[in-house]
Order: C-alpha cells, then structure tokens, then sequence
C-alpha cells in the first residue's frame, strides 16, 4: 500500500490497533476480528524472536484475505530491522525513538515511518526528514496537554499517541480535541481476557464501538 494511502486511513480512522504474538493463527483472528470490526490498520509489534516468521507468513494472508487493510511493524530499534520488515511487506514503520537511519531506509521505499517523539526539537528533526504523521510515546506520561501545546505554534504537525489511549469516551475526548491525528491502542482494545479466552467476537465490538466513538467525537 502507497504511503499516501497509509496515511490517509490513519486520519480517516483514527484508531491504530497495536498486537503482537507469536502464535500465526491466533494472531490472524486478531487481524481478522479487527477488520471485520471496521479497523483498516494494525501494527504488529515486533517484540518477540522470529516475530518477522510471524510477521511475514501474517502479511501475505492479510494482502490475500483482508483487502484494503495495512499492515504495518512497531518496535523497530534501527535500520536492518526496518528493511528486514519492509522485505516482508510492512506497510508502514512505527519506532519507539526518533530513528535517522531508520527514516532513510523508509524514505528510499516510500513507506510511511511514524517515530516516536517527546520534543519539539525531536518532532522537528522527524518532519525535516519526511514523516508525516508522529508517534507520541508514552503517552501516559506526556498526556494530550502535550499534543495541544506542540500543536499551537505548528498547527501542521500530526500527532498519534500511543499509550495510556483506552476505549472510555473521556480519554478519546481528551486525545482528540486535544488535536490528536489518530491513536494507537493495544491492550485496552485487545484485551488480555480476549486473547485468553479467544473471544473474537468482543474485539470485533470494541474496535467497531472505539470507531464509532472517534467519528463521533469528530463530527
């Protein structure tokens, strides 16, 4: 998927869900349960040994089954590791920090790359280097003040946090009119009862009722 295309479903959408596992199937439910739940993206986070096996064997199910979705890769420490993803089919790069050398393999691609910021001066650097959309994180710790202070002297600069985003109306609230992008939410949104309980079914209802929730608060 084009980077234009990634970046305009992240603003449309608003909600990035965030999974990792290492079991292929169960992780293919996730997938398959957001996606019938509305969502159109999902990062897997690569936090696991031979998550690119996982990752990759994922990829070419979602580009056979699931049309129209992106997939992308968080947790991305440095360049090998992007370009390793991006050989997978990532269509998108998150990374815990600002990443020069990470921007320059995404760039080279034209793969959307979203680094994690908590500066002016490291936001600034990212959209010097061509990203177009930042990761906020934690977010817990920066809270949306943060987001609606950057914004107020750089009006253009789109903001996703990631961390400490839930499914409650009053956090998406305060994200969004905050001037939030989108957000990135795993856990609260894919649940560890969920997950143990292989209750897909509640996961299509969380991420089409997170949804539902983020347009409203948009309209």
């Amino acid at each position: 998927m084009e980077r234009v295309e990634v970046i305009r479903l992240m603003e449309k959408q608003g909600l990035v869900p965030l999974f990792y596992n290492s079991d292929l199937e169960l992780c293919k439910n996730v997938i398959k349960a957001c996606y019938d739940g509305g969502a159109r993206l999902l990062e897997f986070t690569n936090r696991g040994v031979f998550a690119h096996e996982v990752f990759s064997a994922l990829s070419k199910y979602v580009k056979s089954d699931l049309k129209g979705m992106a997939l992308g890769v968080g947790s991305v420490p440095d360049a090998a590791t992007a370009a390793l993803f991006i050989q997978c089919g990532a269509d998108f790069v998150v990374t815990p920090s600002m990443r020069e050398d990470v921007a320059v393999v995404c760039n080279r691609r034209k793969i959307l790359w979203a680094p994690g910021c908590a500066t002016l001066t490291e936001i600034g650097k990212a959209e010097e280097l061509g990203c177009e959309i930042v990761k906020l994180f934690p977010g817990s710790v920066y809270g949306p003040k943060f987001i609606k202070s950057v914004r107020a002297p750089q009006p253009w600069t789109k903001i996703m946090p990631t961390g400490g985003v839930s499914l409650e109306k009053e956090n998406l609230e305060s994200w969004f009119d905050a001037g939030a992008c989108c957000v990135g939410m795993g856990s609260k949104l894919i649940t560890k009862d969920i997950i143990s309980n292989k209750n897909f079914e509640e996961l299509t209802q969380n991420v089409r009722k997170a949804l539902e929730l983020i347009a409203s608060l948009r309209a």
